[in-house]
């Protein structure tokens, strides 16, 4: 018997693995995706198979992770429940989607995951492979009634870890749960399970891997661009580095630096390590959140995010200038549904697919650059332009009358939007009379 686990070499997943080996008596096939945990990948194959897996299989997916993945969920301005840049939800269908490919190649109908009964993660795992494998049979020891019986708590996880000599990070003064990808790194548990704690504060400094506290950020403001075609963040100029875009009249270099040939293009790949370098840089990102979970529980989660929390912005910068306003509209009231179907763990079905079809079709003339200013964990708008802007100063201008719009017109147009109202107002004189 094989089992594809996946597999993160934290505490839960290197407890699941000596688990799973010793009450199947399955051979274990650890997975790691590389979606960009950095060195918590180093000498995770060798501790894999100290822990017992007869086979550890690492694919570097990052590219197609912030290309098929991040990359059209940002051109959907996806945010969920107002602050969540969905960075762990947006990579379990990815995971889960190369389990399949693998359990398939190693003839297994059999995977499992670390998610516990509780949480999100075991709705998108699953929720995937029905979608693209329905015959393969899931196993998930966090349901498992005797699973929870010999590991009640993280107490007892780590003492087994000690046990078995099993190297893990969590400690009974550390017991917080950290999630690291290309897009964010999340926290939750532990001292985090109490809403009042200042994640924010002293106690909590250490907790931190990509960002400075906005305190300790540089005292000087830095600028960067970024450089968008079709609703894709296509070049990054950090320090105010710009170019004079093709097709943009009389566009001029930032006067941070000077004029430059138009840049080459960077891979989404680039485009996030850029990002999330200089977001983290100067404290953007950070982000304590108490959400509402699937499974209908409230849950305390703090993340840092600080490229995708530049990207979202500027991206969003983009389209005021770039979109249709009644496109935007449409788009925007879309917003909450694509969150939740990410958050919740639909990302390969037929909704998530038609939604993302229309997106893609708003992203047409989102093409420009963004200029924003970076500054102790604040992110400022400070320019816009574009070849296919939909701003026109001639017609907005205050300062003179233009053939395009007669001022004049609007008397009509204000007395016909005014009509219902009127109506409604005289409705309620009669009403009030006759009390």
């Amino acid at each position: 018997m094989k089992i594809v686990l996946a597999y993160s070499g934290g505490l839960d997943t290197s407890i699941i693995l000596a688990w799973l080996k010793q009450n199947y008596d399955a051979e274990i096939i650890a997975f790691c995706a590389d979606i960009g945990q950095g060195e918590e990948l180093d000498g995770l194959k060798d501790k894999a198979l100290r822990t017992g897996a007869a086979k550890c299989v690492i694919e570097d997916l990052r590219e197609e992770f912030a290309r098929d993945f991040i990359f059209p969920m940002f051109q959907a301005d996806a945010i969920y429940e107002g602050q969540y840049f969905l960075g762990t939800s947006i990579a379990r269908p990815l995971i889960a989607k190369r389990m399949v490919e693998i359990a398939r190649a190693e003839s297994t109908e059999m995977i499992a995951h670390g998610a516990t009964g509780k949480g999100n993660d075991q709705v998108r795992f699953e929720l995937t492979a029905a979608a693209l494998a329905p015959e393969l049979k899931v196993i998930a020891p966090w349901r498992d009634e005797n699973f929870r019986k010999q590991f009640p708590g993280r107490a007892e996880m780590i003492a087994f870890a000690n046990e078995n000599k099993i190297s893990v990070e969590a400690s009974v003064s550390k017991p917080y749960s950290m999630d690291r990808n290309l897009l964010h790194i999340s926290f939750e548990s532990g001292m985090l399970e109490d809403p009042w704690f200042d994640a924010s504060g002293l106690e909590a400094r250490d907790m931190y891997k990509l960002s400075v506290s906005p305190e300790d950020a540089p005292n000087e403001a830095e600028y960067v661009e970024l450089h968008f075609e079709s609703g894709n963040c296509s070049f990054v100029a950090p320090g105010g580095a710009s170019s004079r875009e093709p097709g943009v009249a009389g566009a001029r270099s930032a006067p941070e630096a000077p004029r430059r040939r138009p840049p080459s293009k960077m891979s989404p790949l680039q485009v996030m390590q850029m990002l999330n370098k200089l977001g983290g840089k100067h404290g953007i990102g950070r982000v304590d959140i108490v959400e509402n979970r699937f499974v209908g529980m409230k849950g305390r989660g703090v993340y840092e995010t600080p490229g995708g929390a530049i990207l979202h912005f500027a991206h969003r910068q983009m389209e005021t200038l770039t979109m249709d306003r009644e496109v935007m509209q449409l788009r925007d009231s879309l917003i909450p549904k694509y969150s939740s179907l990410v958050y919740n763990g639909f990302w390969f079905s037929p909704e998530r697919e038609a939604l993302q079809a229309l997106v893609t079709e708003s992203q047409r003339n989102v093409t420009g650059v963004v200029k924003l200013k970076l500054y102790k964990g604040n992110i400022i708008v400070a320019g816009r332009k574009s070849p296919k802007s939909l701003y026109d100063p001639q017609i907005a201008s205050m300062e003179a009358e233009r053939s395009t719009y007669n001022q004049s017109d609007a008397t009509g147009f204000i007395r016909l939007n005014a009509l219902r109202l009127k109506v409604r107002a005289a409705l309620k004189s009669r009403s009030k009379a006759k009390d």
